[in-house]
């Protein structure tokens, strides 16, 4: 594996277009000038929005800078939710195996439109290292409906929410368009309980999941945790935000003896260490 160079010794062009490009992904560069389609709510309204999409407009509700930040929104243009925080701890978590050589691949599990994939293989280009994988796994359709095997998904409407369905053709043409679509990004579409136990994948370093329900979490954990290597980092997104993923991850860390602390990110973000790490920092 490439062991990184400290990111203090860094090249400035290196941080700087590490900097740039977490920045051009949340589109804070902007200062809330992305903002939220309006989603108008009665007939009359709807009548408005359909006639002026008709004429190739739009109504975007502005979104202010903080709340861009924070990942608080659903944006119109930028190539993800996740707030600043949440991108910054993700670029330091994969520095951090880097630096201390912690084999494996890295994966997110539910990308949306693909920013946090994509800033993972940005931070990889940025430090030369040319034996990982980024591994994009959706299912591209959005989330699925709740299954009745799981409770805590009961009353959970992500389903419904067409925003959420970002086909892997244009996760591909988002990765194509920050010239990072290459050898070292590999896919794996379709819904997490098929492709996940199966995935050539032997180790990880990086696990992020970011599938918001209590099923798209769990099964996430139970196919690629135990791939986790010593030393990796576990990051969860919506771990503060929905009721159904902090389930998830409680209840396999409970079944599973997981003792490892939670470390906050923000108000939603959390991540641990896996138990082992390297003695290098």
């Amino acid at each position: 594996m490439t062991t990184a160079t400290p990111r203090q010794n860094l090249p400035d062009t290196t941080a700087r277009y590490l900097d740039l490009l977490r920045s051009t992904l949340t589109f804070s560069l902007w200062d809330g000038g992305d903002g939220n389609i309006w989603e108008p709510h009665g007939s009359a309204r709807r009548i408005v929005a359909r006639t002026i999409q008709r004429r190739g407009m739009e109504i975007v509700r502005r979104t202010p800078p903080e709340v861009r930040g924070d990942g608080r929104d659903w944006p119109r243009l930028a190539h993800t939710m996740t707030g600043e925080r949440r991108m910054r701890n993700l670029q330091e978590c994969v520095e951090q195996v880097l630096r201390d050589d912690v084999p494996g691949d890295l994966i997110e599990t539910g990308v949306w439109r693909g920013g946090a994939c994509i800033l993972m293989r940005g931070v990889l280009a940025a430090y030369g290292a040319t034996d990982r994988t980024v591994w994009v796994a959706d299912s591209f359709a959005g989330l699925p409906a709740p299954d009745p095997r799981y409770a805590a998904d009961a009353n959970d409407r992500h389903h419904e929410q067409t925003a959420l369905a970002v086909s892997v053709d244009q996760v591909r043409d988002n990765f194509r368009r920050y010239g990072l679509l290459d050898e070292q990004v590999r896919f794996l579409p379709g819904w997490f309980r098929d492709t996940l136990p199966d995935a050539p994948i032997e180790s990880l370093a990086v696990l992020r999941l970011d599938g918001d329900m209590y099923e798209s979490t769990i099964e996430a954990l139970e196919a690629l945790y135990a791939r986790l290597s010593p030393g990796g980092f576990c990051i969860v997104d919506d771990y503060g935000a929905v009721p159904g993923c902090r389930a998830a991850v409680d209840d396999y860390r409970a079944a599973n003896g997981i003792r490892e602390p939670i470390i906050d990110v923000d108000w939603t973000g959390v991540y641990w260490r896996r138990d082992g790490a390297p003695g290098r920092s």
